[in-house]
């Protein structure tokens, strides 16, 4: 097992630095990832604060410049410490809720391909229920009834987006279930659980990582949306927050650079996870990679 694992890391290792897509794709986040982190000593500006020019008049809608390098919004606060502060939100939005509806999945998924029968219906009905769910208007709503927090909003995207990885999984579960091994596992008196801990979930967990990955993006997409219409944590800067207040004070249209640079954040790091994803999938799958 641990051999199979070194090989699979070899292989992505060495597929995406065969890849420059994959390649810029890791770049990309890493240097997302650094912004994030260390936030507080990059940005020149608090991300609330009103900046004012050596007469006292307050920078209202300055353009791009090398004090301002995405200028400044109506009431004079930086865009370029704004955008800084708001990667730090979509990466602990993305990845905080990506390992919860993770694990969640993950476990279910297990729970359900492992013991099988009025188990298996059970959670497999209780996942179709959720699956009757709208996800965007379920996310809406729920935010807007609940008090305006970030954590409302990884729990609304958390409840919903469980439900493809419990059945990706439950498929695996069925699969492996069947081979010798875990057979001879429980003849030789082997318990549920380390049965599913030690023999099942390795088996699984490179599908469980590769979802972990999607579930990322849709979540940094779905956090950006609901700050967009106005539902997230006023008191949280995020780059759907951004551009939520532009679109509210009446400036996308004569301020481009107020709308651009958060857009094109959003962009860049869902496109830098899609490409590492892809490398990852091809790894995965090596079917993949003869079809390409």
């Amino acid at each position: 097992m641990i051999t199979v694992r070194k090989a699979s890391k070899n292989q992505l290792v060495r597929r995406i630095l065969k890849d420059p897509f994959a390649l810029i794709g890791l770049i990309l986040l890493l240097l997302f990832l650094i912004v994030a982190i260390f936030a507080n000593f990059l940005a020149p500006y608090d991300a609330y604060e009103i900046i004012r020019a050596e007469n006292g008049e307050i920078k209202k809608l300055y353009t791009p410049s090398i004090e301002h390098p995405f200028g400044t919004t109506n009431i004079g606060r930086d865009l370029f410490s704004q955008v800084i502060f708001g990667t730090r939100t979509a990466i602990s939005v993305g990845f905080i809720a990506a390992l919860l509806v993770t694990f969640v999945g993950v476990m279910v998924g297990l729970i359900s391909g492992y013991f099988g029968g009025i188990t298996d219906i059970i959670l497999m009905r209780i996942v179709d229920v959720f699956y009757a769910i709208p996800f965007i208007p379920f996310v809406i709503v729920l935010v807007a009834l609940l008090k305006p927090s970030i954590w409302n909003v990884i729990l609304a995207i958390s409840l919903l987006s469980w439900r493809t990885v419990a059945r990706i999984i439950r498929s695996q579960v069925l699969t492996i279930a069947k081979r010798p091994f875990i057979k001879a596992a429980i003849v030789s008196g082997a318990g549920h659980l380390r049965i599913m801990v030690r023999y099942i979930l390795p088996s699984v967990l490179p599908i469980a990582l590769l979802e972990m990955a999607f579930i990322v993006n849709s979540a940094i997409m779905t956090e950006a949306s609901v700050s967009f219409l106005g539902l997230g944590d006023p008191n949280v800067i995020s780059w759907g927050q951004i551009l939520h207040t532009n679109f509210l004070t009446g400036h996308s249209q004569t301020a481009w650079w107020w709308v651009a640079p958060p857009g094109i954040a959003i962009v860049l790091l869902l496109l830098s996870i899609f490409f590492l994803t892809r490398s990852f999938e091809e790894v995965i799958h090596p079917r993949l990679k003869r079809r390409s």
